[in-house]
């Protein structure tokens, strides 16, 4: 039975990171907008994340500074003195987010059930939205499903800064246009410099132009500095380079994007942005870019196995493979013909359009 049966007055939403699972959660907060346009919907989300979420139409966004440390919840919780919402959605199955979360005045307060619930999130909500599908977008509309939406389809609108578009217009005339997006904020994530160059070559010998994408971590610099000494075929290094919302542009203006599991795969979805997807850590049919998940390559279920002797369905829902080499059990010809298989279906390589 759904919670509500007209539309709430104030919801506030809590999700403090990262860029790919606020990219999911976009979905749901449309849906509530599309069913319940005067809701008047609050989102609490990270200092990184805030810059790209900020986009959202007719949303407010309030930043909870992560490195604060313990000042990021005395500043949060003066921002919201004397506020109650008719509806907390609390997202993020994670101590910090739920110690936030006291400080947010709800009759309602939802949250994961038990099974997804870790670092006790359980105790602080006080209705549990069981999953509703595999994957992360599909167990967020579950949230959705228990307020009472109708429409859980999942979709994407994200209007882009006018500035943001004149920026990237100048890449996007060098079409057609392949972003590589090496490295995940955790190393271990990565696939290799030699794999990342090789697949440069090919798509280069396809007539791509490509390029790189990514933030200003020093590991990603690294990892950039390597491709681009292995191959002279990286039109453009644009690592650490651009603005969350520039990048966003970029990305939409591209064909492709190639990356592990990281923001940028997931913000080719809302732009709807093809995404090869290079997965070993996590399960694909969990974590992998939504619209694209037939087009990943993925070692997970050989790299589980090797570990652990059991299969995904013999484990629970969120299991990660820990081999720190897992990612180099993708091989660089299985990311060359998931390339062209991607090149075929969606036309990728002619000059004038997707």
């Amino acid at each position: 039975m759904a919670l509500l049966d007209s539309a709430p007055a104030s919801l506030c939403l809590l999700r403090l990171s990262a860029i790919g699972d606020c990219c999911h959660a976009i979905a749901l907060v449309q849906a509530i907008q599309r069913q319940w346009p005067q809701t008047r919907i609050t989102w609490i989300t990270g200092k990184v994340e805030a810059k790209l979420l900020q986009l959202v139409p007719n949303v407010e966004i309030i930043v909870f500074d992560k490195g604060a440390g313990w000042r990021a919840y005395a500043a949060l919780w003066k921002q919201l003195r004397g506020r109650r919402f008719d509806v907390l959605l609390h997202m993020q199955a994670a101590l910090r987010a739920s110690l936030a979360s006291l400080g947010i005045r709800a009759r309602h307060r939802l949250g994961f059930e038990r099974e997804r619930a870790k670092d006790g999130q359980w105790l602080f909500t006080n209705l549990k939205v069981p999953a509703t599908g595999e994957h992360v977008v599909d167990g967020f509309m579950g949230f959705g499903l228990a307020l009472g939406l109708t429409d859980l389809m999942p979709n994407w609108s994200l209007p882009i800064p006018a500035d943001a578009e004149r920026w990237a217009a100048t890449y996007a005339e060098r079409q057609p246009l392949l972003l590589i997006c090496p490295a995940a904020s955790k190393a271990y994530k990565n696939w290799t410099a030699e794999g990342y160059a090789a697949l440069a070559d090919h798509a280069h010998g396809k007539g791509m132009q490509v390029m790189l994408i990514g933030s200003p971590a020093q590991q990603e610099r690294e990892l950039a500095d390597k491709i681009c000494h292995l191959t002279d075929n990286i039109a453009e290094n644009l690592i650490g380079k651009t603005e969350l919302p520039q990048l966003l542009a970029l990305i939409k203006a591209a064909r492709l994007v190639v990356a592990p599991d990281t923001g940028p795969t997931h913000m080719a979805t809302l732009v709807n942005t093809p995404v090869l997807g290079l997965y070993a850590h996590h399960n694909p049919e969990r974590t992998g870019p939504y619209h694209c998940r037939n087009y990943v390559v993925s070692a997970y279920d050989e790299a589980l196995l090797a570990e652990t002797g059991k299969t995904a369905t013999q484990l629970p829902w969120r299991t990660r493979v820990k081999d720190p080499d897992a990612m180099q059990r993708i091989r660089t010809e299985q990311v060359t013909a998931q390339f062209d298989r991607l090149c075929r279906d969606f036309n990728l390589l002619s000059v004038t359009s997707n």
